[in-house]
């Protein structure tokens, strides 16, 4: 993705100038960055595909505009993205059936790994970013249909 690239060469920047906080601005996409006390880097993207509607901390799923039965496990955090611990198998696959407490992924952020909880009911249908990828706040993971039941 264009845009996490563009993160990590600005933090690169950062660090090589040893700047404190860096803001970009191009083609309707806004980053800013700032290094705080404890030497780690706060990252703030405005896209205009997301929506200001996600509520930083929320791991909640987002329903598709495409499909209302579909709906999104987005990353509650900037991170590196594992589908499963080192060695082992994958915590989803598509066509798994997964509830609110089903680990469907680890986000690695500052060398801590954090376990993503499904939050919702239903079948994995989609896996949206690859092993290893970097992932943004918000940025969609799976893509699950909601179970006959409900929720």
């Amino acid at each position: 993705m264009e845009v996490i690239k563009k993160v990590k060469d600005l933090i690169s920047l950062m660090n090589e100038n040893n700047l404190t906080e860096i803001e970009v601005e191009e083609e309707g996409t806004k980053i800013r960055l700032k290094r705080n006390n404890l030497d780690s880097v706060q990252t703030s993207i405005q896209l205009p595909s997301i929506k200001a509607s996600l509520q930083e901390g929320s791991n909640k799923y987002l329903t598709s505009k495409q499909d209302k039965e579909l709906s999104e496990i987005v990353a509650p955090m900037v991170g590196t993205f594992y589908s499963s611990a080192p060695g082992a198998d994958p915590y989803v696959n598509i066509g798994d059936t997964v509830d609110e407490e089903t680990v469907v992924c680890i986000i690695e952020a500052m060398k801590i790994m954090n376990e993503v909880k499904a939050e919702t009911e239903g079948k994995i249908v989609e896996v949206i970013v690859e092993n290893g990828a970097a992932v943004e706040f918000g940025q969609p993971l799976f893509r699950v249909e909601a179970s006959e039941e409900g929720e």
